[in-house]
């Protein structure tokens, strides 16, 4: 498992937060202060001395450049998207209690129209889930879960070249829903379930890998959190990494901070405001705050008002950095990062 870093490059001054075991006692040597578990480096001349030729200067050196640096492209089963331009996912809940359109397309021949809708709107990826993931919900087991994807699935990968994601925790379900033609797992517990990473290394496809404290069901009662970037960030390099000693390729993998999974709607913020940091991990960046609970609180607003805060949070994300944008409106959201895209700062 590669070291995990965290560089800061600014006027006031450049260092990076690292963590790595093998290398503790050197650094301590060398003078680097540790603090909650991380050295800090300076990046100067006799910092990265200290580095030399070591797996952790390596590290560094390309968390830096994947900063500055276009976005690799995800590979899926062979399958190419680059990221020339800001990718939209569009969200197709087949539930009954999704929090904002559950019950909506819960008929198979709904979910399909609106899957093909959403394509014709502009969506890169359609994200097809049978388990409402909103705060305190109930677990569904793998066969209800199959008997709702696996028929939209297989008919929208029959008629459109879109790429086809299934939103799921459960290996099974992934499984069998990349038989139907998915190509990525999308999977809200960050592919902790056992047999998730293997089962995804060893097909190639792409993964989504979020963060989230325990489970939907109780996920919103601890929000503490020290740093909820490094945090965060932690987690998601942890996660990747794990997959990749697995046999899996980098560029199966994406990210997702987790915007409303076991976070304040202050943390939510702070993750939006500040997701340019999280560049360093070197793989394609996924935020999904659609109509999010943290929106409907700053608006005052129920879950079908939220689309001007939607778009806000999209275009804000896109800016700082994210790759895919996953939406419920994609007409408006795709509109909206176009025109986020050509604003944003030069990465090269």
């Amino acid at each position: 498992m590669r070291p995990f870093v965290r560089p800061f490059i600014s006027p006031q001054g450049n260092y990076a937060l690292v963590e790595d075991d093998s290398m503790a006692d050197h650094l301590r040597t060398m003078g680097f202060r540790q603090e909650a578990g991380s050295f800090r480096v300076e990046l100067d001349e006799s910092g990265m001395e200290a580095l030399r030729n070591t797996a952790l200067q390596q590290a560094l050196l390309d968390a830096m450049e994947s900063m500055t640096s276009e976005t690799a492209p995800t590979i899926s089963n062979g399958l190419v998207m680059d990221y020339s331009r800001p990718r939209v996912m569009g969200v197709l809940n087949v539930t009954p209690d999704s929090f904002s359109d559950g019950g909506s397309y819960l008929n198979h021949r709904k979910a399909i129209d609106r899957g093909l809708e959403m394509v014709e709107q502009g969506a890169d990826i359609i994200d097809v889930g049978g388990e409402s993931t909103r705060p305190c919900s109930v677990y569904v087991d793998a066969r209800t879960e199959m008997d709702r994807v696996l028929p939209v699935i297989e008919a929208l990968a029959a008629s459109t070249d879109v790429l086809i994601s299934v939103d799921t925790r459960k290996p099974s379900v992934a499984e069998k829903a990349i038989d139907k033609g998915a190509l990525i797992v999308n999977d809200v517990s960050g592919l902790r379930e056992e047999g998730m990473m293997e089962m995804v290394a060893s097909t190639g496809v792409a993964a989504v890998i979020m963060h989230m404290r325990g489970t939907p069901e109780g996920m919103q009662e601890d929000l503490v959190y020290d740093d909820v970037v490094h945090e965060v960030m932690r987690y998601l390099h942890h996660q990747k990494e794990t997959l990749l000693d697995m046999g899996a390729k980098t560029g199966q993998v994406i990210l997702d901070p987790g915007i409303g999974f076991g976070k304040s709607a202050q943390q939510n913020l702070d993750l939006i405001r500040r997701l340019g940091e999280m560049r360093s991990l070197g793989s394609p960046i996924l935020v999904g705050a659609s109509r999010k609970s943290f929106i409907g609180r700053l608006l005052a607003s129920e879950a079908h008002e939220r689309l001007e805060g939607s778009l806000a949070a999209a275009t804000v994300a896109t800016v700082n950095g994210a790759d895919i944008i996953r939406a419920h409106d994609v007409s408006e959201t795709s509109k909206a990062i176009t025109i986020a895209a050509a604003l944003r700062p030069s990465r090269i």
